[in-house]
């Protein structure tokens, strides 16, 4: 072990895909009791990840990354492969040009005469 490496023990936290999103390790881990309890320990810098502070509830985490909370190491583990590239759309067809769009009309337009709502709704009882 070089000087920078150090052992410590860790507790796995399996997950299914990656990315995860940071607060919702705490709560795969079960020491938060929700969403925002995790939310608000990382806000206020009780969460580190891979040795540094972390202020982002919404950092994304992968496979390999260590995550300390409260003296104690998770580290996270994933067997599919990162998933952050956005789903492939199905090709645009290409741009038309003036020539050969259809010429169009200009759009009627109504117009409504009903009152005008003052975003109240009725209650009946």
């Amino acid at each position: 072990m070089s000087e920078d490496e150090f052992e410590v023990e860790a507790v796995g936290i399996e997950i299914s895909s990656q990315p995860i999103e940071l607060y919702k390790i705490l709560k795969l881990a079960d020491v938060v009791s929700g969403g925002g309890e995790a939310k608000q320990a990382i806000s206020q810098g009780y969460v580190g990840v891979n040795g540094e502070q972390e202020l982002r509830k919404r950092r994304k985490i992968y496979d390999g990354d260590l995550i300390t909370f409260n003296g104690e190491f998770y580290l996270v583990i994933c067997e599919q492969s990162p998933q952050d590239s956005p789903q492939q759309l199905p090709e645009q067809p290409a741009a038309m040009s003036r020539e050969q769009k259809a010429p169009t009309k200009p759009a009627k337009s109504k117009v409504d005469k009903k009152k005008p709502s003052t975003g109240r709704k009725p209650i009946r009882f």
